[in-house]
C-alpha cells in the first residue's frame, strides 16, 4: 500500500528565528570607535553622535542608547540584542545584520538601505521612516511596530512577516518578494499595488486596497 506523501503548504513560508545567540555573562565596553571589532559585550549609556562605521559586533548587546545619530553605515551585526533605542537616526546603509533583534524604543530613520538582513526581528518599535531600499532581507519578523514610511523600492525580500503593525505608507516599486506576508500589516497606501506580486494579504486588506489596484491596472471603476 502506498503512503501519501505529505500535502505541501501553500501559505508563505513563516522567518527563521531572529533570537541572538548571547553568552551569560557579558563585560562593558569601555570604549567604540569606527572599524571597532567588539565581541561578548554591552553598550550601554550611548549618548550625542556615537560613530561605529565599519565595526564588528558580535555576540553583543546594546544597552540603553539615548543618541542623535548612531553610525552604523558597513557595519557587521551577528548575535546582537538592541534594548529600548532611543534615536534620532540609525544610519546602518550597506551594513550585514544576522541574527538581530531590536526590542521597544523610538527611532526616526533606520536607514538600512544596501544592506544585507538575516534572521533580523524588530518588535515593539515606533519608527517615523524604516529604509530597505535595494536591501537583500531574508528572514524578518515586524511584530507590533508603528512606521511612518516604510521604503522598500527595489528591494528584495524572503520570508518576511509583519504581525499587529501599521504603516502610514508602503512604497513598493520595483520590489521583488517570496513568502512575504502582510496579512499583519495595516497600511494606509501602497505607492505601487503591482509590486505587491508574490505576497499574502487578507480578503479585507484586498477589498480596502480595491481602488488602489484598479487604478494601478488602469481600470476605470464607475458606479
Amino acid at each position: 500500500m502506498l503512503e501519501r506523501m505529505p500535502r505541501r503548504s501553500t501559505g508563505p513560508l513563516p522567518p527563521r528565528s531572529a533570537a541572538p545567540d548571547l553568552p551569560r555573562v557579558l563585560e562593558d565596553a569601555d570604549g567604540w570607535r569606527p572599524h571597532a571589532d567588539l565581541q561578548q559585550v554591552r553598550l550601554a549609556g550611548l549618548t550625542g553622535d556615537v560613530d561605529l562605521a565599519h565595526a564588528r559586533l558580535t555576540e553583543c548587546v546594546v544597552a540603553t542608547a539615548s543618541v542623535d545619530r548612531l553610525d552604523l553605515s558597513g557595519a557587521t551585526l551577528v548575535d546582537v540584542e538592541v534594548e529600548e533605542p532611543r534615536a534620532t537616526a540609525i544610519a546602518a546603509g550597506s551594513g550585514r545584520w544576522r541574527s538581530v533583534r531590536v526590542t521597544g524604543g523610538r527611532i526616526g530613520t533606520l536607514d538600512l538601505a544596501r544592506a544585507e538582513l538575516e534572521a533580523v526581528e524588530l518588535r515593539g518599535v515606533r519608527i517615523d521612516y524604516l529604509a530597505l531600499t535595494q536591501a537583500t532581507v531574508r528572514d524578518l519578523l515586524i511584530v507590533d511596530c508603528t512606521i511612518g514610511t516604510l521604503d522598500v523600492p527595489f528591494a528584495r525580500l524572503e520570508r518576511v512577516s509583519v504581525e499587529d503593525s501599521r504603516a502610514d505608507e508602503v512604497d513598493t516599486r520595483e520590489l521583488r518578494a517570496k513568502d512575504l506576508d502582510l496579512r499583519g500589516l495595516d497600511a494606509l497606501a501602497y505607492t505601487d499595488p503591482t509590486a505587491l506580486r508574490g505576497a499574502t494579504l487578507s480578503a479585507r486588506q484586498v477589498a480596502e486596497l480595491a481602488d488602489a489596484f484598479a487604478a494601478a491596472l488602469g481600470i476605470d471603476v464607475r458606479d
